[in-house]
């Protein structure tokens, strides 16, 4: 039994190693949950396609963001443009310096494109 200053405890004793493992052990839990609770958190924010126009640079790895072209339900409508690329949906693909990097994938993309030749942005 651990004594208390007034007296017997009905806590049944611990030795100090297995007390200070247990402490260790609880604080991790508590990490791991918060740690959980914010990608789960991370996970529920919707992307907001009109903000993705600029310069954009294909890649293999390392991309800001993955994406699939599709022909139907996109959530972005894409328009390639030569110079300018200053309005929603409009992309100018570079080699360097690019404002985004994209990443062409066939499943499990942060959005879907739709290539068009006009009337570019968010689909409705």
């Amino acid at each position: 039994m651990i004594k208390l200053a007034n007296g017997p405890s009905h806590f049944p004793s611990l030795p100090r190693r297995d007390l200070c493992a247990l402490c260790v052990r609880f604080f991790a839990g508590a990490v791991l949950l918060i740690a959980l609770a914010l990608v789960v958190r991370a996970g529920n924010k919707k992307l907001d396609v009109s903000k993705i126009h600029g310069r954009i640079q294909y890649v293999n790895s390392f991309p800001d963001y993955k994406v699939q072209a599709v022909t139907s339900f996109p959530d972005l409508r894409v328009q390639i443009v030569t110079s300018f690329p200053d309005k929603p949906g409009q992309w100018q693909i570079v080699d360097s310096f690019p404002d985004y990097k994209i990443e062409m994938v066939n499943s499990f993309p942060d959005f879907k494109i739709e290539f068009v030749t006009s009337f570019p942005g968010p689909a409705k």
